[in-house]
Order: C-alpha cells, then sequence, then structure tokens
C-alpha cells in the first residue's frame, strides 16, 4: 500500500528522527538533564519566533498559549479589539468573552486578509484600547494578515497598547521578528510548522508585556505566565511538563538550525507556489489573494459536490488525508497544509493525484498540467 500523506493544516507529520528522540527514555523533570535540555532549547527557539526575550513551554495546546495571553495581559473591564477573519480570529473572541473584559470586533471577509486604513479608523473610533489580538495566518482561510503594517497602526493609536499575534500555523514556515513588527507577545503549538505532536504551547513577551502579566490581578492558576517566567530563570517549569515532547523539541531546533533556518522558509513559500500554480492549472479558484497568501497552508473553491468527490478520492484511492472548510467555509473550500517535514515532492503527489481526480469528476483530460505548472513555480 502506498504510505499515507497527512496534508491537514495541523496536526503534520513528525520526521523519524524527532519521534526517535522522543523515544530514547523518560528523564526527570526536576533533574539537572532536564534543566539543561530547557538551557540548549532557550537560544534556538528564541531564533525561531524572532525575540530576544525567553519563550515560556507550556505543556497544553495551542488554545491554552492563546488564553494565557487573553488572561495575563488584560485587566478587568479594559478594553480589547480582536481582528476576526476566520474560525481562529472566532477562537480570540470566544475566549475574550469568558473574562470581564470589554471586547470589540474587527470583523474582515473571510479570505481576506485585514485593511490597514480601515483598521486604523476602527480604533480610532474606541476609548483607551490596552490591547489587540490577531492571527499571523488564519488557519481556516489560509490567510497572511500584514503584521508589520498592523503592528505600526497599534502604536500609532497608542505606544503602550499590545500588539498580540498568534502565530500558531506559521511560527516555524515564515520569518518572524517581533521587535520590527511591534509584536508585544507571540504564541504559537507545537503541532504545526514545529513538527512535532500536539501538546507543547509557547508564548514570547517582551518586557512591555511582561510587566503588564506580572500588575494583572484577573485570577489565573495553571495559566499564570509568571509562574513560567519565575521558573524559566532556573531553566525548570512551575509544573509537571511534557518531558518526551520537550526532548523532541530539542531534536526539531537541531534540525532547522542544521538546514538553515532561511532555507527552511524558502521551502515553505516554494510549496505555496507550487501548490498554487498547480491547482490553478485545474481551473481551481484560490481564496486567498497571491499577496496575502500563506507559505503554511493553502485553500482554494469549487462547488460542494466536486469538493466532496475530491477530498474523498484522496483519501481512499491516494491515501493523501487534507482538510475541509471551517464554519463559514464548510463545504465551499478545502485545505492544503504544507508545513513542517512536508517537500516540494508531496506537492507533487498531490497534484498528480488531483489531476487524475479532476479528470474523472470533469471528464477533461488534466494529466500532467498541474505537474507542469508546478515545476515551472519551483524552478522560477
Amino acid at each position: 500500500m502506498e504510505p499515507k500523506l497527512l496534508l491537514t493544516p495541523g496536526p503534520t507529520p513528525i520526521p523519524p528522527e524527532v519521534t526517535s528522540r522522543m523515544s530514547e527514555g523518560m528523564i526527570g523533570h526536576r533533574s539537572n538533564d532536564f534543566n539543561q535540555l530547557m538551557e540548549n532549547i532557550q537560544p534556538k527557539l528564541k531564533n525561531v519566533l524572532g525575540t530576544d526575550d525567553p519563550v515560556v513551554i507550556l505543556s497544553s495546546s495551542g488554545t491554552s498559549a492563546l488564553e494565557t495571553a487573553m488572561v495575563n495581559l488584560v485587566k478587568t473591564q479594559e478594553a480589547v479589539v480582536i481582528i476576526v477573519s476566520g474560525a481562529f480570529g472566532d477562537r480570540f473572541r470566544n475566549i475574550a468573552k469568558t473574562y470581564p473584559v470589554d471586547v470589540h470586533i474587527f470583523e474582515v471577509e473571510w479570505g481576506n486578509a485585514a485593511d490597514v486604513d480601515e483598521f486604523e479608523d476602527f480604533m480610532n473610533g474606541i476609548s483607551n484600547v490596552k490591547a489587540v489580538f490577531t492571527q499571523a495566518c488564519e488557519t481556516s482561510t489560509a490567510v497572511i494578515h500584514p503584521l508589520n503594517s498592523l503592528g505600526k497602526a497599534v502604536k500609532k493609536y497608542d505606544e503602550q497598547t499590545l500588539f498580540i499575534v498568534d502565530g500558531v500555523s506559521a511560527v516555524g514556515g515564515m520569518a518572524f521578528n517581533m521587535a520590527e513588527n511591534y509584536i508585544d507577545c507571540l504564541v504559537t503549538g507545537s503541532q504545526k510548522a514545529l513538527m512535532l505532536p500536539p501538546g507543547l504551547s509557547f508564548v514570547s513577551m517582551n518586557d512591555r508585556a511582561r510587566n503588564r502579566a506580572a500588575d494583572n490581578d484577573i485570577p489565573r492558576f495553571y495559566l499564570d505566565i509568571n509562574r513560567y517566567y519565575d521558573a524559566l530563570e532556573d531553566q525548570s517549569t512551575p509544573f509537571t511538563p511534557a518531558v518526551s515532547l520537550i526532548q523532541g523539541l530539542e531534536k526539531v531546533l537541531e534540525m532547522l538550525e542544521s538546514s538553515g533556518i532561511d532555507n527552511v522558509y524558502t521551502r515553505h513559500a516554494k510549496m505555496r507556489d507550487m501548490l498554487r500554480a498547480g491547482l490553478r492549472a485545474l481551473n481551481l479558484e484560490m481564496l486567498v489573494a497571491d499577496e496575502y497568501a500563506s507559505p503554511t497552508v493553502t485553500a482554494f473553491k469549487s462547488n460542494e459536490d466536486e469538493l466532496s468527490f475530491i477530498k474523498k478520492r484522496l483519501k481512499n484511492d491516494f491515501q493523501i488525508t487534507i482538510a475541509g472548510g471551517q464554519k463559514e467555509l464548510k463545504g465551499q473550500i478545502l485545505r492544503i497544509g504544507h508545513m513542517g517535514y512536508m517537500f516540494p515532492n508531496d506537492m507533487l503527489r498531490v497534484l498528480a493525484a488531483l489531476e487524475a481526480i479532476v479528470s474523472d469528476y470533469r471528464e477533461i483530460k488534466y494529466y500532467g498540467k498541474a505537474l507542469a505548472a508546478a515545476q515551472e513555480a519551483y524552478y522560477e
């Protein structure tokens, strides 16, 4: 049987070297071995998140990192703005509404990136906004927001307003520089471009955000970021960590460093370009404009019957799993993940399968068209 190929936007495939590292055996989480492990990880982890500040590791899903940012950085009744352009912006909205904060939503049409001029006008209509939350990549639509322009707009509104970015489906697949993009807090998770199983999340805060967290009286316990920063001074964690995942993280970071992180980002961009060229050659419409297309996930449109046919045939006949649309986009798009332990050859495999499937469905021969377009995009 042909090997299975997981092309969802998370979880993603795990490199054999990482699986092997996680299987080497447990170490005590209150031992010098673990302290050394944490110390080894920090410099490489900072490089991937684009920061000089310590990066906290939580043993929980990416959603916990989103909630950690919310519960530590916003006080009771403070005004916050959340950019909602898809299912995960909506998750930030739902997290915010759990707490006693004043929530304002900047709605963006699903599939579009935030318009910075409209965002500035929206911000200027609200008094004393303390924090702005957005996705880097909105996983449900495959759009990348213009982080630098948005961050600049936030600081133009008020230098003390925090800019908080969900990088769950972007960190490891595209370059970040927190300072250059005015990001005060960046969060991400393990199960996407970082090539690990679900179960770890990461939070990086600059001094402004850390000071805000230290002066926040909203009740929290496990998600109290101050506990994690205190423990990190001793290269430890305040609670029992997912030791084997952190061992795997060390291997992931070694692999990224060995490959050259810029080369990793280039590979992700090439996979995006290959897919978009190949899908267009099959007369499939992109959801997102080229300018804001994610290097980690691609979404394309068609009618519901054809999309259902494609998704089922990919899995049943070609052992390839991709993802459907969520919420408002359910039945309207399919999403192909191309992040982490994935390579250009994987894009050729899925496009070859799509050529056959679309040819069958439309009774028009597309053989070779997507592959030729993808190869041209790769070598350009």
